[in-house]
C-alpha cells in the first residue's frame, strides 16, 4: 500500500509544477470554471492534450507560487497574471494558437438544468406547445401565470413565455416546471476570460480580430491623427503629404494670379490658355450657327425680314377659334 502523501507534499508538488509550466510556457489562457464537473475537465483536458495543459488549482496558492517564483526567476511579467487569479479560475498553458486553443474549449458545453439558486446566465423562455402533463398539474402553470389550455387529455402552453431574465435567481417553482418539461435550459464550461501572451494581458475578443479588422482600425487611426494635425497645423509624418499638396495648391493659385511663374506653374498656365482659347472658338462657333438659323427664318417667312407670329401648339386639342367654325351636332 502506498503511503498517503501529506497536505504539504501535495502543496510543494503543486508548486513545482506551476514552476515548471511557468519556464516551460508563455502564453496562458485565463478560464472561468463555473458548474462545469470533473467528468467535463477531464474531457476537456483529454481533447487539449498534446501542446495544452490546464491547471486548476486555490487562487492563493497559485498568487503565492507565481510571486515567488518571479522572485527567484526575475521574470517580473509573469506578476501579470496574479490580477487576473479572481474567483473560480482555471490556467490553460499553451503552445499553440491562442484562437484555436480557445475554440476547442468552448466546444466542451454540457446541457445542465435549471437549479434553485443558480443566477441564470441567459433568459429561458418556454415555448408553447403540448406539455405531455396531465391536467392535475396545471398548478405550476397557474403560480407562474402561463396560459395554458387542456388539449386531447394534456395540458398545452397556448403562448411562449419568458419565464426567467438573465440575472435572475432561479426559484424552486421554475426550476421544478422546468424539470418536469424536461428543459435543460443552461449550458456550462470552461470560458476564457483573459489571455496572457508573454507579459501582455488581453481580452479574449482580441483573438477573434482577423488581419484586415487590424488593417481597418489602423487606417482609421491614421486618419484622424491626420485630420488632427492638419486642423492645428502641427506636422506629423501622416499629414505631411496633404500638408505639401495644399502648399502647393496656394502658390499655384497665387501664380496663376500673377507673373511669378516657375517651370509646374507654366503648365497649368498653358493649359488654362488652352481651355480658354477653346471655351472661345466654342462660342463663336455657337454664334455663327445662331446667326445662319436666323437667316433662314427669315428666308421662310417671305424674305423681307418681316417675321410672322406661328400659333401656339394644340397638343391635340382643336383651337377656341376652330371650334367656332366647326357646325355643332
Amino acid at each position: 500500500m502506498a503511503p498517503k502523501i501529506s497536505k504539504a507534499d501535495k502543496k510543494i508538488a503543486y508548486d513545482q509544477k506551476l514552476c515548471q509550466l511557468l519556464d516551460e510556457y508563455t502564453q496562458v489562457l485565463v478560464a472561468m470554471a463555473d458548474n462545469v464537473g470533473s467528468t467535463q475537465l477531464q474531457n476537456i483536458r483529454r481533447g487539449l492534450r498534446g501542446d495544452s495543459v490546464v491547471l486548476m488549482g486555490k487562487n492563493t496558492m497559485m498568487k503565492r507560487s507565481i510571486r515567488i517564483h518571479a522572485e527567484k526567476t526575475g521574470n517580473n511579467a509573469i506578476l501579470n497574471l496574479i490580477p487576473l487569479l479572481v474567483g473560480n479560475v482555471g490556467l490553460i498553458f499553451t503552445k499553440g494558437d491562442l484562437k484555436e486553443v480557445s475554440e476547442e474549449v468552448a466546444k466542451y458545453k454540457v446541457g445542465a438544468p435549471a437549479r434553485v439558486g443558480l443566477v441564470a446566465p441567459i433568459d429561458v423562455i418556454v415555448p408553447p406547445g403540448n406539455t405531455g402533463l396531465d391536467p392535475s398539474q396545471t398548478s405550476f402553470f397557474q403560480v407562474l401565470n402561463i396560459p395554458t389550455k387542456i388539449n386531447k387529455g394534456t395540458v398545452e402552453i397556448i403562448t411562449p413565455v419568458e419565464l426567467i431574465k438573465k440575472g435572475d435567481k432561479v426559484g424552486s417553482s421554475e426550476a421544478a416546471l422546468l424539470s418536469k418539461l424536461g428543459i435543460r435550459p443552461f449550458s456550462y464550461g470552461l470560458v476564457v476570460i483573459s489571455v496572457y501572451d508573454n507579459g501582455s494581458v488581453f481580452s479574449p475578443e482580441v483573438l477573434d480580430l482577423t488581419e484586415d479588422d487590424l488593417i481597418e482600425k489602423f487606417a482609421m487611426g491614421v486618419s484622424m491623427v491626420t485630420s488632427l494635425s492638419l486642423a492645428i497645423s502641427y506636422p506629423t509624418l501622416a499629414a505631411a503629404p496633404h500638408m505639401f499638396i495644399n502648399a502647393y495648391k496656394n502658390v499655384l493659385a497665387i501664380a496663376v494670379e500673377t507673373d511669378y511663374s516657375f517651370p509646374q506653374a507654366d503648365k497649368v498656365k498653358e493649359y488654362l490658355a488652352d481651355l480658354e482659347e477653346k471655351k472661345n472658338t466654342a462660342g463663336k462657333k455657337r454664334l455663327d450657327r445662331d446667326d445662319d438659323a436666323a437667316v433662314g427664318r427669315r428666308q421662310d417667312d417671305g424674305g423681307d425680314g418681316e417675321t410672322f407670329p406661328q400659333p401656339p401648339p394644340s397638343h391635340g386639342r382643336p383651337s377656341p377659334r376652330l371650334l367656332e367654325i366647326l357646325p355643332k351636332p
